[in-house]
């Protein structure tokens, strides 16, 4: 670690209130040139808040800002830019409709005269590219990527910049192993030129990867700040939830049952998924992975009747809901709910929920048809509650009240809102796409006890996960997808991520039978 005695960034007893609320108690933090400083807590802790002060977005309440041993106020996301802090945040700032080279520069003073220099954004935008290592065609508009390959353009958006601190709020979210490690050649890099990073993740094997030093928020306040190397993992999770977690992961009793969905030769030609057979039985978790861009997740959009489907054949719960061959075409959103299948999107700003709407009725509003939620025509409002209320404390929603708005929420509590909404209906086969991102490690552990109970009761589970920890550890088999097609099948005697890995890298693709 190149380390000055100097530090980039001094935090002195930040405190922040909305209204009588506390959000942050008198916080320290510092930040040194050449390190990468970790901030680690449960989703509420406080950590969301601390960032928008440190870039500006939001004004302390009290305390003070040190920057380059200078006393100052940052005024804006735009003033902290300017004063060499730059962030990547969970939700995409990224338009649509634009190639990810005009998204890399948007903004940016490059012209020929009144005209755009498009090839020297082309130049500068594979230049980047290339230096980070992700294999992103820069005119490819932003719109046609993954959720993944999002995540790597906001990456680089910021990167290219070269900021003296740079922000990675969640940087890894829906990358694989591969992509998460080229990330990390990268962060040594800026380290190595004394470019000071703060980290923010729920991933505690990238806490001992990548960073120098972690401090830990509790409910606003800073409960530890010490080098990495003196927090082992169990006290890493005592710090950040108040309690001992002794199984991370629940073992998931193999219980195979019938086959709740087979897929036959699919073929999504707009998402380049080409002739994928596989199948999902009752009372199993099956995994899906694979690196960005691969089509996991379009084989799972596609199983519910999102993505169109070019060719193949889909059977669920013995019926048939698509068969190119016999012009059978049953496959929808609605259709595939009402026979009990949920998909449960991993972009859950623009997929999954109602920012306008507060946690009880985006939890409640896709099953208030059911007899449970209903008498005739009428809502009952106490079964609502009741079953709303039951599902926020299995999901640790901490002190957030049902009656919050969903926009006023921390990203990973979004996410807890959106699983939670899932969880409300009748459903057999849940098709989970990244299902953790966001979340803090005991909402982890309640998302994975849920999906043990789901899956012991009879249910089945489609886990699409970038996390191969997650994948190793909870799938009963695991489907490896590479470049649009199925390379393997592997069980969970055999799995291990390395393995995974080796699979990600082959370029002889083995088919294998479903």
């Amino acid at each position: 670690m190149n380390r000055s005695d100097t530090p980039l960034l001094r935090l002195e007893n930040i405190s922040k209130k909305f209204f009588e609320s506390s959000v942050l108690s008198n916080v320290n933090l510092d930040l040194y040139p050449g390190e990468a400083h970790a901030i680690f807590g449960q989703n509420g802790a406080g950590k969301s808040t601390l960032i928008q002060i440190i870039t500006g977005d939001l004004q302390p309440t009290s305390g003070k800002i040190i920057l380059n041993n200078e006393e100052l106020k940052i005024h804006s996301v735009h003033n902290a830019r300017e004063l060499g802090i730059s962030a990547v945040f969970q939700e995409f700032s990224l338009v649509p409709q634009l190639t990810v080279e005009e998204n890399l520069f948007l903004g940016s003073n490059i012209s020929k005269g009144l005209f755009l220099n498009k090839k020297k954004l082309h130049r500068l935008a594979c230049e980047t590219m290339d230096q980070l290592e992700f294999s992103i065609k820069p005119e490819e508009k932003i719109i046609n990527l993954s959720h993944a390959e999002k995540r790597m353009v906001e990456i680089a958006k910021a990167f290219h910049t070269r900021p003296s601190i740079m922000i990675l709020d969640e940087p890894t979210a829906s990358l694989a192993e591969n992509e998460t490690n080229q990330l990390f050649s990268m962060i040594e890099i800026l380290k190595a030129e004394g470019i000071g990073v703060i980290y923010i993740t729920h991933r505690m094997k990238e806490i001992y990867t990548i960073c120098n030093r972690v401090t830990i928020l509790q409910d606003g306040q800073v409960v530890d700040s010490d080098k990495v190397s003196n927090i082992n993992e169990q006290k890493l999770v005592e710090l950040a939830t108040g309690r001992t977690i002794k199984n991370f992961f629940p073992e998931i009793k193999n219980q195979q049952g019938r086959k709740l969905l087979d897929i036959k030769n699919l073929s999504v030609r707009e998402n380049y998924v080409d002739d994928v057979s596989l199948n999902v039985r009752a009372g199993e978790v099956v995994g899906l992975a694979g690196l960005a861009g691969s089509g996991k997740s379009a084989i799972g959009r596609a199983s519910f009747g999102i993505n169109k489907i070019e060719s193949g054949n889909i059977t669920y719960l013995d019926d048939v809901v698509y068969d190119s061959s016999k012009n059978i075409n049953d496959i929808s959103p609605r259709a595939m709910l009402d026979r009990g299948m949920l998909y449960v999107p991993s972009d859950r700003r623009a997929e999954g929920l109602i920012m306008e709407q507060n946690i009880r009725e985006n939890i409640s509003l896709p099953s208030l048809g059911l007899p449970k939620f209903s008498t005739g025509f009428m809502v009952n409002k106490k079964n609502e509650k009741d079953i709303v209320e039951k599902i926020s404390q299995q999901l640790n929603f901490n002190n957030h009240g049902i009656e919050n708005k969903i926009e006023q929420l921390s990203g990973g509590t979004q996410q807890k809102v959106m699983l939670a909404k899932s969880f409300a209906r009748d459903v057999q086969l849940f098709i989970l796409d990244e299902p953790t991102i966001g979340v803090d490690i005991g909402t982890r552990v309640s998302i994975y006890e849920l999906i043990s109970d789901f899956c012991e009761s009879g249910g089945a589970v489609l886990l699409i996960s970038s996390d191969l920890t997650e994948l190793v550890n909870l799938s009963h088999r695991i489907y490896i997808i590479n470049e649009g097609t199925l390379t393997a099948e592997i069980s969970s005697d055999e799995s291990s991520e390395q393995l995974i890995q080796n699979y990600f890298l082959k370029s002889n693709q083995v088919r294998v039978q479903a």
